[in-house]
């Protein structure tokens, strides 16, 4: 089950978010061979996605999966409520969300 998770983010800047990946037993899980996706919508629904930037570490057995937004995607983007998750997908294809929650766009007053 996806952990769920609000994230802020604010208009015009860079986001960066850190996301440590356990099993049901709380170990750490090597990504070795594994791939992410992340999206943000307006709404469940909605056709139009902003696609979230997605790392992991260098050392993929520490479990670490980094969701990021540059300054420019999010100066794009209105202020708002958002929806947005976060999948990997496992060498064997088996897709599991990590995370999942309300993004809000906080409004940018310095251009």
């Amino acid at each position: 089950m996806a952990a769920k998770a609000n994230i802020i983010i604010d208009q015009g800047a860079d986001f960066s978010s850190t996301i440590t990946v356990t099993d049901t037993n709380d170990s750490i899980v090597d990504l070795t061979g594994y791939t992410a996706a992340g999206q943000i919508r307006k709404h469940y629904t909605s056709e139009t996605a902003v696609d979230l930037d997605i790392s992991f570490s260098v050392d993929r057995s520490d479990g670490l999966v980094t969701i990021s937004l540059s300054s420019t995607t999010t100066s794009a983007m209105e202020a708002g409520r958002y929806v947005y998750d976060v999948e990997i997908t496992s060498a064997g294809n088996v897709v599991t969300r990590l995370a999942e929650g309300i993004a809000t766009v906080t409004p940018q007053v310095t251009r």
